[in-house]
Order: structure tokens, then sequence, then C-alpha cells
């Protein structure tokens, strides 16, 4: 796939913001969907807002649409952009590329095609172990970071073991199963929502039918459910990556946030292991999916983090490059 293309589809289907269930008020006057060719990968962001950058990676089982109960007031401070990963809604499945390292080349491929040398970056779960590759890899176009509930990236913090007591056997179960080549594709097929289901009983505070529905029904095709474990298959490679990240650390101010009823202070204990500026949080009360579960909570922690990158010298805009590169929807 050629970044030269001059026309790329309209993103639609439920993954786009055009027919998306339960957005907030006006979400569609701000923020739109688009496609952005990177010369190897088709991705599918959702855009808006005006002020500096600010990337925003999901975690699994999710897309773009985890983060819609904080984009618009963000977006009052912040050009937006929320990413479907590799694998994942709407954004390209290719068969490989999984492991952090591609992945987060592939969001410098992504701000590049948007015109944005240096940014913000907010990544929850599988999106922590990306954002955290990302301003490991790439400290030069990363002002600060976010690193939302995991107890650090694989490879930087000790494995669970085996053998764990039960409630967290049922927390952490998957990350075996998940890396499984095939057999889990081949279980879950047609159990989607069982498997999926389970996965969001994370929450402390429960999230509604109809979100859980969404996100099993995106998850609900043999390509979008292989795309869903790439991430998990690519471990090997990802720990070994981390292994030689931890041998430097981070300089850029990172936000730590951990749920109290789920990774809690072990988020802010994993960071500081690799990062020298660590602001630790937990938010009470809240599971696993922080940004669903308490967005008001989130907007705070996030607001005041990123207050001194939204009035320093990114505020400014910065000229844009390779329109040609992105297809754009509004509903």
């Amino acid at each position: 796939m050629s970044s030269s293309s001059t026309q790329l589809p309209t993103p639609e289907g439920p993954g786009s913001v055009s027919q998306a269930p339960n957005l907030p008020a006006g979400f569609t006057d701000t923020f739109t969907s688009r496609y952005i060719d990177t010369g190897e990968l088709r991705q599918h962001a959702v855009i808006g807002g005006d002020g500096p950058p600010l990337l925003l990676v999901h975690g699994w089982p999710e897309t773009w649409y985890a983060w819609r109960l904080l984009m618009p007031a963000l977006a009052r401070d912040f050009e937006v952009v929320a990413v479907d990963q590799r694998g994942m809604g709407l954004t390209d499945k290719p068969q490989d590329g999984y492991d952090t390292g591609t992945l987060a080349g592939d969001l410098i491929a992504l701000m590049d095609a948007l015109g944005h040398q240096r940014f913000a970056v907010v990544g929850h779960d599988t999106g922590f172990a990306i954002s955290y590759a990302l301003a490991a890899d790439h400290a030069d176009r990363v002002e600060r970071v976010a690193l939302l509930e995991l107890p650090g990236s694989p490879g930087t913090a000790p494995s669970p073991p085996l053998f764990l007591p039960g409630p967290l056997n049922d927390r952490l179960w998957h990350l075996g199963f998940n890396r499984i080549d095939k057999l889990n594709e081949q279980l879950v097929a047609g159990r989607e929502d069982l498997f999926f289901r389970w996965e969001f009983d994370a929450a402390a505070k429960k999230l509604p039918d109809e979100v859980i529905n969404y996100y099993v029904g995106i998850l609900s095709n043999p390509d979008s459910l292989r795309g869903s474990f790439g991430w998990y298959r690519a471990l090997e490679t990802t720990i070994a990556q981390n292994e030689q990240r931890k041998t430097g650390r981070l300089t850029m101010p990172v936000l730590a946030i951990g749920g109290e009823a789920s990774f809690g202070e072990n988020v802010g204990n994993g960071v500081r292991a690799v990062a020298d500026n660590v602001q630790g949080i937990v938010i009470p009360g809240t599971g696993h999916f922080l940004a669903e579960e308490s967005p008001d909570e989130m907007l705070a922690a996030l607001t005041a983090f990123l207050a001194p990158y939204r009035d320093g010298p990114a505020a400014v805009p910065e000229p844009r490059r390779h329109a040609a590169d992105v297809s754009e929807s509004r509903r």
C-alpha cells in the first residue's frame, strides 16, 4: 500500500464514528473517522479538537471507542487522535508485526502522516505497553506519557507465577490463553459473547450491556479475533525488546494510573522501575477499564498532568503534511 494514495475509502460500519452507538452529545460535530495510509499499514483513527496533539492508545479487547467519554472535553485543549491499534477495530490486521516495537513504529508513522513531530501519549492496558515502547524507542517525539493499568510492561517487571490465587487467576488467565496458536480462535469463534463478556467483568463499575455488545460485535469475525490475539502472540519478542529498553530510563514526565479495584499502586511501582519523573495516582472504587468506569476522575487526572504541555511551546500549531493520505468521514 503506497503512502502516495490520493483517495482512501471512507471509514464505515460500527467501528467508525458515523455508526458508533451511544456517543456523547455533539461528538460527531467535533470528531471524524479517518483512514491514514502509512505505507505498510492502513490505520483508522478518530480525530478532532484544537491544540497540541494528544495520542490515545486503547487496550484489549477495545478500540478507539474506549476513550469516547473523555474525548469531547480533551478536544477543547488538544487535537485528539484516538487510534485503533494494528489488528483492532478498522485498522489493518496483517499476520504479523504485533511486538511493541513494531506497534510503536506504527504510531510514529501515523503521527508523521498527520504532521506531528512531537506529541503527548496516553496508553491503557496493551496500549500501556505500546506507549512505553513509543516513549523508550522514540523519546525525541514524546513530550509526556500517561500509562494506565498494567503493573509494568512485560519484561520490565517480574512475570506472574503459573499458579495464582483464584481471584488473580480469573483476572490473568487470558495472558497464556491468548498466546496459543489457532486453538484459542477455534474455541472462541461463535462464543465471543461468553469469552469477552468474562473479560469485561474485570470492571468494578459494570459496563453497560450495550457497550459490551458493541465490542463483542466488532470482534465477532475471524480477522478481528485473530488480530485481537496478535499482541499476546508476540510477547516473547516484546519481552526481549523490553529487556533492552529497561537498560535506559524514561526521562520525560510520566503519569501512572491504576484502579483501586485492579492493579492500584502496582502501576506506579512498575513505572518507577523504568522512569525517573513519575507521578502515581490510584482512582478509588475503579477497576481495569478506567476511562469507561470513572471518566470524570480520569479527565481530572489527565487535565492536570497535561496542563504544562497544553500551555507550552507545543500549543503552537504545526504545519500539516501528507494531506492526501487522509480520508475523512463526518456523520
